[in-house]
């Protein structure tokens, strides 16, 4: 599932992003992301990658960007933090209602941030919109597209 870009405010500081969705499947000893679909039906147990993809043309300070979870998933990693990557330092806070993530500056180029959830409710859950922002002049935002995501029992099936 891919997010579309709602148009709010653009400058040439604000960076573009996307969120992606990939089911995580056991094929041998190796895992294998396979992208989930707009619509696909997850069951109760299955763990779901997040991709976060943000590409900045200018350098900018002081960004949050903040990943709302759906009702029925919970992280799998529930420590929050100070992350570093990709040449550059984040601090990833995770709450009950979905991720942050603070960057003091992000530099110019395009960067991939990764969590898990796992679904353990069956259930419609409608997952607002991610949204990015400037915290110290919030006029310089964007907010992506919301997503419904199915999940069912595993008896089901």
């Amino acid at each position: 599932i891919r997010d579309k870009l709602v148009t709010g405010v653009q400058t040439c500081a604000l960076p573009i992003f996307s969120r992606k969705y990939f089911r995580r499947e056991l094929s041998g000893k190796e895992w294998r992301l396979a992208p989930l679909s707009e619509g696909a039906r997850i069951s109760v147990g299955d763990q779901i990658e997040v991709h976060l993809s943000l590409r900045s043309k200018h350098e900018a300070e002081y960004v949050h960007l903040r990943d709302p979870r759906g009702a029925g998933f919970e992280p799998e990693n529930l420590r929050s933090g100070w992350r570093g990557n990709l040449g550059i330092s984040w601090y990833e806070e995770i709450r009950d209602s979905g991720a942050n993530f603070f960057f003091s500056r992000l530099p110019v180029g395009e960067y991939e941030f990764k969590y898990r959830v796992r679904a353990n409710m069956a259930g419609v859950f409608r997952v607002g919109p991610a949204t990015v922002q400037s915290m110290y002049a919030p006029e310089f935002n964007a907010y992506s597209s919301g997503h419904v995501l199915t999940v069912r029992d595993g008896k089901d099936n």
